[in-house]
């Protein structure tokens, strides 16, 4: 937002004239009972994985009728059972303690906590230990558990699909809560989050994505959907974060785009903490008091959502050229275009806006408590029902042809996609997509530094990346602890580094 004022006076300009020259109309006033249904932008038709004739279904309904059941009983380790665990078994963990980081690298492991009169099985990290579940295995089930005091992440997929993150509860683990990166087909259902620097519950380079009934609080980004596709936001609430519901391009990563994204049945109330972000990272640049922050991604549409006490705007839509602590990237269009406002219900919100809102509120002679902020460019956008909101930017929007949601229950697939094709040679590759790019742009900052600044420290040097990336020591004040890892063997440490430092963007 910081970038807005360098364009406002030109805007006025332009804005006198529209007002001088317009008259009044009659609100179009549109009902979401009725009319037209949104299609969607996904075509299962044309998926590969979808009409790859796996045997997917098939292989894992064996190994799930075939499986065992562990029981880890306080005292013992997670980690012993799922390194004594084959693909279809269950591992139950009882209530009590367990200080450890759990990594799974096998398909069709369920990890479920047992719940005894209230109490759950509960992974402490003790503020020592960096993250507590990572899984680049695929059908992967985590429930019940509770999760607190790791630096990183609680629980963090890698390249796995089809995986389900259910009723668990998170608190104050680090930058992530649950962050799914480089998956297709899964859900995050039903869990608590709060006290997370960054997201607590972030979507990153993934596809085919529901998440929907979880409470996420008291953290900088409520949920976040970043460089995925096809992904539905619903029923959860997001309450008393710096920023609510974010659907994002961030520059700089591998997976260029953001689109289709359904976001509806919401309760975003409240987002009004201070930004504790790691400053400089992308995450910092959000207002606090943002309810929905679209950047630069397509086809978002928000419908029926309650949207309320939010300081500085109910919704507020930018490209990158207006957004702070973002880059650009050439191989990705900066520009929010087709985005699309059905119904919500605004109550409250820009009651303490920002002054850059408020003077883009004056290039249309505007005052009041903005309810959507649109800043930049957004090409071939509409909304309904807009005689309702405190709007800036969208008076060119065109009616949406369309009321509603109703004809896409989700994207998740009736079957399991297959695992993804790892041949030797992109072992590098996908540890790269799949880790490091949770935390690494190519060019900005996110979490931790640059690629290309890793690039010129480490260039001629990938073995000694290599063993950084398994004992990394904290080299910069402005930058947080990298976690080890050295849960990823010598040689996949070695290919990762190589592919890392052979990146252009």
């Amino acid at each position: 937002m910081n970038k807005v004022l360098g364009i406002i006076f030109i805007a006025v300009a332009f804005a006198v004239g529209m007002y001088l020259g317009g008259g009044s109309s009659k609100p179009v006033i549109t009902t979401s009972a009725g009319g037209a249904s949104y299609g969607g932008g996904y075509d299962k038709n044309a998926d590969a994985d979808v009409n790859s004739g796996n045997k997917t279904t098939t292989a894992l309904a064996e190994r799930t009728a075939n499986g065992k059941t562990h029981i880890v009983n306080p005292g013992e380790s997670i980690m012993e059972a799922v390194k004594a665990a084959t693909p279809g078994d269950t591992i139950q963990v009882m209530p009590g303690s367990y200080h450890e980081t759990v990594y799974i690298d096998k398909d069709d492991i369920r990890i479920i906590g047992v719940i005894k009169e209230g109490k759950r099985a509960t992974m402490d990290g003790q503020g020592k230990l960096n993250d507590a579940i990572l899984y680049s295995g695929n059908n992967i089930v985590v429930q019940n558990m509770l999760i607190t005091k790791y630096k990183g992440n609680a629980i963090m997929g890698q390249a796995g699909n089809n995986f389900e993150i259910r009723d668990n509860i998170i608190v104050d683990t680090g930058v992530y809560g649950i962050f799914p990166q480089l998956g297709k087909n899964g859900i995050v259902e039903g869990n608590v989050i709060s006290g997370i620097e960054d997201a607590a519950i972030y979507v990153g380079m993934s596809d085919n994505i529901h998440v929907s009934r979880n409470e996420v609080f008291d953290s900088v980004a409520g949920i976040e959907i970043e460089n995925s596709r096809h992904a539905i936001v619903e029923n959860n609430y997001v309450h008393n974060n710096t920023g609510g519901i974010l659907a994002f391009i961030t520059p700089g990563l591998p997976i260029k785009t953001t689109f289709d994204v359904i976001i509806r049945d919401n309760f975003i109330v409240n987002n009004n903490t201070a930004n504790f972000g790691a400053p400089g990272s992308t995450v910092a640049g959000i207002p606090a008091g943002t309810g929905i922050l679209i950047m630069a991604a397509d086809e978002v549409i928000v419908e029926d959502n309650i949207i309320t006490g939010n300081k500085t705007a109910g919704i507020i839509i930018t490209d990158h050229e207006n957004a702070p602590n973002t880059t650009i990237d050439p191989e990705a269009d900066s520009k929010p275009d087709k985005i699309m406002i059905l119904n919500n219900l605004m109550m409250n919100n820009g009651y303490d806006t920002i002054d850059e809102a408020k003077a883009l509120m004056l290039t249309e002679f505007k005052q009041g408590q903005p309810d959507i902020l649109r800043v930049g460019t957004s090409r071939d956008s509409c909304i309904i029902n807009r005689h309702r909101y405190v709007t800036v930017g969208v008076n060119d929007w065109a009616e949406c042809s369309f009321t509603n949601t109703d004809a896409i229950d989700t994207y998740i697939l009736d079957e399991p996609v297959p695992p993804r094709e790892i041949k030797g040679s992109e072992k590098g590759k996908i540890a790269y997509l799949g880790i490091c790019t949770g935390c690494h742009t190519y060019t900005g900052r996110m979490i931790g530094p640059p690629v290309q600044i890793i690039q010129a420290l480490y260039m001629d040097n990938p073995r000694g990346l290599a063993d950084y990336i398994a004992n990394p020591v904290k080299k910069r004040d402005d930058y947080p602890e990298m976690p080890p890892q050295n849960y990823l063997d010598e040689e996949t440490r070695l290919a990762v580094a190589e592919y890392m430092l052979s990146r252009t963007n």
